[in-house]
This record gives C-alpha cells, structure tokens and sequence, in this order.
C-alpha cells in the first residue's frame, strides 16, 4: 500500500488490513483532535494494546505524519513523550469549479491554508478544467515546497446536482459535467485518492473549523452561484443516495405575491439580476452598496428575508439543526443584515427557550469556503475512520 492508501480505507483487501488502516486513521484522528497526546493514553482511549498503538506511532513517526511534541509527567515512572500532527507531514488539494471560475487551495495537515490559486476560465470541459487543476497543483506545491508525494489526495466540488436529474439546466449548472465519472476522472490524472461533493457540503465541512467548531448537528445556506444547503449529522455530511442532498435552491417559496424556486429570491444570480442596471458586480461592488444603503439592493435584501425566513422554517423542523450558518461567496455585510434581518417562524421546533446558539448565524470562512472545505474533506477522510463513499475514488 502507498503513503496515501494507507490514510485512505479505499482499496479492497484482507480484515486485517482494513483493521490497520481504520486503527491507523483513528490515532492521528485522535492525536489530532487532542493536539498531543502520549501512547499509553492513546491506547487506553481507543481499546488497543500499547505494543499496537506503539507501532502505528512509529510508522506515522517514520512517515512525518507524527512528531514528538516533549514529555509530560503523570506521576511515577519516566515521563510519557507527548506526540503531536506534524502540519508538514502532508497537504490537501481543494478544488472548487464554479460556472466562472476555478478556484484551489493546498492546506496542510493542521487546517492552514498554505496557497491559494484563482483562474478565470472561458472554457468549462472537463478536458480544459483538468489540465488547469494539474498545472495549479504543481505551481502550489513547488511555491509551498512540497513534493507530490506529500499530497494526501484532492477534495472537488462544484455546483449539484450530480447526474442527469429533474433539476438540470439550471444556471448555476457546469455545463457538460452531468455525465461525467469526475472522481475517476480526477483520480486517474492526479494520482490520489478523490473525494467529490457539491460545493455546499464542503463549505460546511469547513466551518467545522470556525463557528460551528463543537457543533455536531447544524446547516450550512451557502451562497455560490446559487444557493446549496450543506447538512451535518452527528459531524458527518448528510450526502443522500447520490450524492444531491441540500439541493435547497429549489425549495418553492412566496416572494412578491408569487410562488419562485428560492434560488430566484436568494443567492448572488438573483442578486445580480435585481441590480442589472449597475452591470457586473462582484464581491466588493456589492459590499460597498450594502454599506451605501443602495436602495435597490435594499428592495432585493426585504424580499430575500422573507423568502428566507421559510426557508429555513424548512430546515429547521425537517433537520433539527443547533443552527443554521449563511456563508460563501457574498460580502459579510450583506450576511450579517440577513442574519439579523431575516423573519424567523414561531412554529419552529427551534424556537425554544433553552437554545444555547443563535437560530441564524453568518460563518466566517469567507468568498474561498468551499475551496478549503474541499481540502478539509481530505483531512476528515484521513483522521476519521469511516466506510468509502460512492462518489470517492482511490488513485487509478
């Protein structure tokens, strides 16, 4: 087995070498999650023998991904050396292909975004998307000095849904992609294990990492080119049976005295489309009107509140979440006023006087949430025992 397949439960094999995979991921998980730890502790926290636990630890040691981080006395006997994740022991690729752009990230094994690389391009086939992923990849890891060996695997995702469905054509869509196999294809040409998902999945599995950090149980509107709804159970994606779960754009609700997919009402092509008269606007543009109290922009933010407000009475009494996030790829300003604005349903098993998080709240990963969740979906696989997604393909 190579370095990554080792990370990766994603070949077929014997028990027992599945065993060592699974035990494998579930030290450094648990390393990494406690920031340092010692091995007669690690053993006595995941059930195995110290001579097992001994030996993974100096296979991970041998490999970089473990690093002596001192000693700590705990009574009589020696001190027990402390080990720790080495942040240089590997990285992650995301990857995030919008209709306009392609966006990536090379993260280390901590979470810190080491480099990141944004391509306008004018032609979306996977062909051409594939030979840009390929060349940021390599300028990334030359600039950050890392050799292709230490990339663990690659995270992709775009815009849902995935297949050819009920939902296709829509604008938000990347044309050309429905048929196409994109973890075999990825897999085949970058030589690692790929995860695939839409592109508000992985924003939520990036927010782990800021305001829904002890969160288990919360939902994630990201805002895209249209607007995904990311789910998190119990700390893992709730990905559904292909992969299309959260496609909340679609959702109808009541806006100005009409039944409109929500996408109509709220996210940034509907933005776009109320202020048409000002042209293109990007991420600054919008932000600077926001603080302007443009009075256009002002129309769309009432309209959008309401829609928004039974959106997530939706969510709130289907999933149950502690919260619901708003983050992706529109100014904080704009975010904030919705949190702070948005109407929210009485008749919602969240509204409850014993609530400890705030019903609506902004995240803080910013325009490039998806992209590093990408590269987080690599570093959950590697630290959280777990059974191979469909949509996961280990290197060709």
């Amino acid at each position: 087995m190579s370095r990554s397949d080792l990370l990766f439960d994603v070949r077929p094999g014997t028990n027992p070498d599945r065993s060592r995979v699974r035990n494998r991921k579930a030290v450094l998980g648990l390393i990494n999650s406690a920031g340092q730890m010692g091995r007669a502790a690690v053993a006595r926290s995941l059930g195995l023998s110290t001579q097992a636990v001994s030996n993974i630890i100096a296979e991970l040691e041998v490999e970089g991904l473990l690093i002596e981080r001192g000693a700590q006395s705990a009574g009589r006997g020696l001190p027990a050396v402390q080990y720790g994740v080495n942040p240089e022991g590997g990285v992650a690729l995301g990857v995030e292909i919008r209709p306009d752009v392609l966006l990536t990230s090379l993260v280390d094994l901590s979470g810190k975004p080491r480099a990141t690389r944004r391509q306008v391009l004018d032609d979306l086939s996977p062909s051409r998307v594939t030979v840009a992923v390929l060349k940021l990849r390599d300028w990334m890891l030359k600039e950050c000095g890392f050799t292709n060996e230490r990339l663990l695997g690659a995270g992709i995702v775009m815009p849902g849904p995935f297949g050819t469905t009920g939902l296709s054509g829509q604008a938000s869509d990347l044309p050309g992609w429905q048929t196409v196999d994109v973890a075999g294809l990825f897999s085949q040409e970058i030589g690692r294990p790929v995860i695939v998902s839409n592109d508000a999945n992985a924003a939520a599995m990036a927010e782990r990492f800021s305001v829904a950090q002890g969160l288990t149980d919360y939902a994630f509107l990201y805002f895209g080119a249209g607007l995904g709804l990311g789910l998190v159970h119990r700390c893992q994606l709730v990905d559904g049976a292909f992969g299309n779960a959260g496609e909340i754009g679609h959702l109808p609700v009541m806006a100005d005295a009409e039944r409109k997919p929500l996408e109509q009402v709220v996210s940034r092509v509907s933005i776009q489309s109320a202020l048409a008269a000002n042209g293109p606007l990007d991420i600054e543009a919008l932000d600077r009107l926001c603080k302007a109290k443009d009075p256009a922009l002002m129309r769309w933010l009432e309209t959008a509140c309401d829609a928004l407000g039974q959106a997530v009475g939706v969510i709130e009494n289907l999933f149950d979440p502690q919260t619901v996030i708003l983050g992706g790829a529109m100014p904080a300003s704009i975010l904030d006023h919705l949190a702070n604005n948005t109407p929210l349903p009485e008749l919602s098993v969240s509204n409850r006087p014993d609530a400890i998080h705030p019903r609506l709240q902004c995240g803080t990963s910013g325009r490039m949430t998806a992209t590093f969740g990408a590269a987080a979906l690599i570093l959950n696989r590697a630290f959280t025992p777990q059974s191979t997604a469909m949509w996961e393909r280990p290197p060709a």
